[in-house]
């Protein structure tokens, strides 16, 4: 008998996983939904050219893992989902494909909110939007949020200020050599801000013409996709897709610290003791890219309180993120362990902690 879902190595005790298709339009999607303790299920909708039904389905279930823990870790009331939609973005997009999207997660009732991620932007998620309240992210209305790239971008630069600061004592980034992967949504914000704090980048990204624009308003220097784990960088800046720290790369990667915007950068967690033992300090990905859930956050919370979007609650938001970023390398210091162990610790206490809270609830009634 061939392999199950629950034999799959990134199944997490799931709560639900949900096979989409619709003949029509071609959608074929997986929305997952990894706990709701805290509340609705919040993630992105990431739209790729999967190799594999297979490949779609391990993606799907770290990445809805990760944003209960990245939803948990930025003291949010939602707990962690994620989508993803089988296709390529740049040809088989249509206003129809997002709309029956919608209706799929319609009919999850609300445990589950889209957003946009890789592959899929606001004007998608609007298309959704006309089929369906569960979508968030969205740039008209007063709650709306808009494009949370800007805000997500934010958190990474200040991420990278706070590990600046911890290992040369700098408060800016002059001096320092960042070796910048992917300058798509989030990455073109960043490199502007590292920029001007000093930095010198190096940076690489598939798109050609996007990359070569960014270089030349940030003085960057431009190398080959593969080139870049071998740039001799004192921070190594992951904003592509993830699983870039491996086997394969580790050994080429002479960066002193690792602070990026991508998801899932560790490709197994025994990496992340590598590069403890190395003395190579790794900032938590689901806490350093925070920034643009909490920006999500305030649409949901001005939805439901029939309020506006509220930018001095995502800077309140955003503030205490950092404080907890400096709290997970303080205490990986003291303690002796891995950061991404002590991050994994905060957010999987705050979830126990609030299903705990339901069940008290429950026997309650």
């Amino acid at each position: 008998m061939g392999k199950t879902l629950f034999d799959s190595p990134s199944f997490a005790n799931h709560e639900g996983v949900h096979a989409v298709f619709d003949e029509k339009t071609g959608l074929r999607a997986i929305i997952a939904v990894h706990s709701t303790a805290r509340g609705p299920a919040v993630g992105g909708t990431r739209m790729w050219n999967y190799a594999s039904s297979a490949e779609a389905l391990e993606d799907v279930l770290r990445l809805s893992r990760g944003m209960s823990y990245k939803n948990a870790v930025a003291d949010l009331e939602m707990g962690g989902g994620k989508s993803v939609i089988i296709g390529d973005s740049r040809t088989q997009k249509t206003p129809e494909l997002f709309r029956a999207f919608g209706r799929a997660v319609d009919t999850l009732g609300g445990i589950y909110y889209a957003a946009e991620d890789v592959g899929v932007s606001v004007a998608d998620i609007a298309e959704a939007r006309k089929v369906t309240p569960y979508v968030l992210g969205l740039k008209d209305g007063p709650e709306a949020s808009g494009d949370p790239s800007p805000v997500t971008a934010e958190g990474v630069f200040r991420s990278t200020l706070t590990v600046a600061r911890r290992l040369w004592k700098q408060d800016d980034l002059t001096g320092l050599t960042i070796a910048l992967q992917g300058i798509g949504h989030v990455g073109g914000y960043l490199a502007d801000k590292l920029h001007a704090a000093g930095a010198k980048l190096v940076m690489t990204d598939v798109n050609t013409a996007l990359l070569a624009e960014v270089a030349a308003r940030t003085n960057a220097e431009v190398v080959a996709p593969d080139a870049i784990y071998d740039v001799k960088a004192d921070i190594y800046a992951p904003c592509a897709l993830g699983a870039t720290l491996n086997p394969q790369t580790l050994d080429r990667i002479s960066a002193k610290a690792v602070v990026g915007a991508a998801n899932n950068q560790l490709a197994t967690p025994d990496i992340g003791q590598i590069l403890f033992e190395r003395g190579v300090l790794y900032a938590p990905d689901y806490v350093v890219n925070g920034g643009g859930i909490i920006n999500v956050a305030s649409e949901m919370k001005a939805r439901q309180t029939g309020g506006a979007y509220d930018p001095q609650w995502v800077e309140g938001k955003l503030s205490r993120l950092m404080e907890t970023l400096e709290e997970i390398l303080e205490r990986s210091a003291v303690e002796k362990r891995p950061t991404h162990e002590i991050a994994d610790a905060i957010a999987e206490a705050r979830i126990n902690a609030a299903r705990d809270q339901k069940a008290e609830q429950r026997k309650a009634a």
